[in-house]
């Protein structure tokens, strides 16, 4: 796959707090924060806001970390330069205030501002409410965002900090105990229903992590955890990317399905769509 050269996205950029981030659009209707993994917005990701914008969806990506379009895999670049990539990726989170990386019983400092943004584009786009998909080391921020009533779908897709190096931080997630009540009690009143993804041997999302998960939130945390021959048998990391580089996106597959999960998710909670009716 080559570089993607953003078209059919808009750009823009958001400040809150004294913070300000690149944002890129695309669609109409209500919106939907996509939270890309490192190394940043990749080709894939952008194939993925783009299934998000079809189903009648505005997909909002905040740029926090990488370069937006470009594509990952060394067969595009290079091994030397898709490492660099990556490694001023990760650098960049390392350093930034921003993200806690191995603390538990916190949430990450940019959950503030996303929060804001998501408020920002529910005025923009309208709707209900806003959705949220999280991706690795940001799939517990669609979490933490949930305390704003306006999150009506968070999606945790390979959520994986803190970084299990622990077995307490493996049975946990990325949110402080006071968001995490607030959560809960949107959950027992039925206000939210929350989608995690994984595959069941990837160490990054450790299993008492959804079993931490599926305590605090009750029948409300949906899990759905895939085999690792599910997997995109050409990507060239373990399975770990449930929603872009180890997709299989062909009808029956078990990526394919847990995507669909994700649109229907959109679909009914934030166009008043019945489960089940997508052509």
């Amino acid at each position: 796959m080559a570089d993607h050269d953003l078209t059919g996205f808009t750009q823009g950029t958001f400040t809150h707090g004294g913070v300000t981030h690149r944002v890129l659009r695309r669609g109409s209707g209500p919106a939907v924060i996509v939270l890309a993994e490192i190394p940043g917005i990749t080709p894939k990701v952008l194939q993925f806001a783009e299934r998000v914008a079809s189903t009648g969806c505005t997909a909002v990506l905040p740029v926090l970390f990488g370069t937006p379009g470009r594509d990952p895999d060394p067969a595009a670049h290079g091994w030397a330069s898709a490492a660099r990539v990556t490694a001023s990726a990760l650098w960049r989170v390392c350093v930034s205030r921003e993200f806690t990386l191995l603390a538990t019983g916190r949430s990450s400092r940019v959950v503030s501002w996303l929060r804001a943004l998501a408020a920002a584009e529910h005025e923009r786009c309208g709707g209900p409410g806003v959705g949220a998909v999280g991706m690795c080391l940001t799939g517990g921020f669609a979490l933490a965002m949930a305390t704003d009533e306006r999150l009506l779908a968070p999606v945790l897709s390979q959520p994986s900090l803190p970084l299990a190096c622990t077995p307490g931080r493996a049975g946990g997630i990325d949110i402080s105990p006071r968001d995490l009540a607030v959560v809960r009690g949107r959950c027992e009143r039925r206000e939210l229903r929350v989608l995690g993804l994984r595959f069941r041997s990837d160490r990054l999302v450790p299993y008492d992590r959804f079993a931490f998960l599926r305590r605090e939130l009750g029948d409300a945390f949906v899990a759905v955890e895939l085999p690792d021959e599910a997997a995109a048998p050409e990507a060239r990391l373990p399975p770990h990317s449930v929603l872009t580089e180890h997709l299989v996106d062909a009808p029956g597959q078990p990526t394919r399905e847990a995507l669909d999960m994700v649109l229907e998710l959109f679909r009914t909670r934030l166009l008043g769509e019945r489960p089940g009716t997508a052509v």
